[in-house]
């Protein structure tokens, strides 16, 4: 088996700068975990706010501290900074070879999907955005590492996209059409999602969005670890 994680990202129209921040590395004991934090409004402000809360989450996992400990501690510090006046969304999915699962961290009301072939599962607990108070913990949900998992995470302009039209987005739906297509990769997954996402915008979303997309799949090829990134700069 091998891990493959896509991600497609887009600012908010007319913004210079997203405030979704998104990091992916290595874990001290093996495997890998991608973070992305939301940070409340747009542009600059929310930018420095989810960049302080992935800093703060990156280095406590290289530092071996658990995802969920990393993650209550970026909210305190996010408290501390902002006097709980500024919040911040989170997701961390790892890949925790030392363990042999995939641990899922989340502190965002939007929820998340994992699909196991045509099974979608909606996790749709309740969950609080970071910084609003001392006592911010995560949803943990924690699952094997299995051939054919499909895990997909996004911050909430794919839950938003649409409303203004009142046309929002079925993001159940429109996954499981996408996994109808003959093995979708993630980057085809990711970038359908978001693309659904522009178009239901009328091509202007109306927030930052960010979709993460993690699969367990056949293992191809040979041993080496590849990272592809494509970051579009308009002159």
């Amino acid at each position: 088996m091998e891990i493959q994680i896509a991600v497609a990202k887009v600012n908010k129209y007319a913004v210079s700068e997203s405030g979704d921040t998104l990091e992916v590395i290595e874990r001290p004991t093996g495997g890998l975990s991608v973070v992305l934090a939301d940070g409340q409004t747009s542009g600059r402000g929310a930018k420095a706010v989810s960049m302080l809360v992935v800093r703060k989450v990156i280095g406590l996992i290289a530092e071996g501290v658990r995802d969920g400990a990393a993650a209550r501690a970026a909210s305190d510090a996010l408290f501390a900074d902002k006097a709980g006046k500024v919040t911040s969304t989170l997701n961390i999915a790892s890949v925790d070879l030392h363990s042999g699962t995939i641990v899922l961290t989340r502190n965002n009301p939007a929820p998340m999907y994992i699909c196991r072939g045509e099974e979608i599962d909606e996790h749709t607990e309740e969950s609080v955005p970071l910084g609003t108070s001392r006592n911010v913990r995560p949803i943990i949900t924690e699952l094997g590492i299995e051939a054919g998992l499909t895990v997909v995470i996004f911050s909430d302009g794919i839950t938003h996209a649409g409303e203004r039209r009142g046309e929002p987005l079925d993001v159940r739906q429109t996954i499981r059409s996408i996994l109808e297509d003959q093995d979708p990769s993630p980057q085809e997954i990711a970038d359908s999602l978001l693309r659904q996402a522009i178009r239901l915008d009328e091509n202007r979303p109306a927030d930052d969005i960010s979709v993460v997309v993690l699969k367990v799949a056949a293992r191809r090829g040979d041993d080496v670890r590849r990272m592809n990134v494509r970051l579009p700069i308009n002159a």
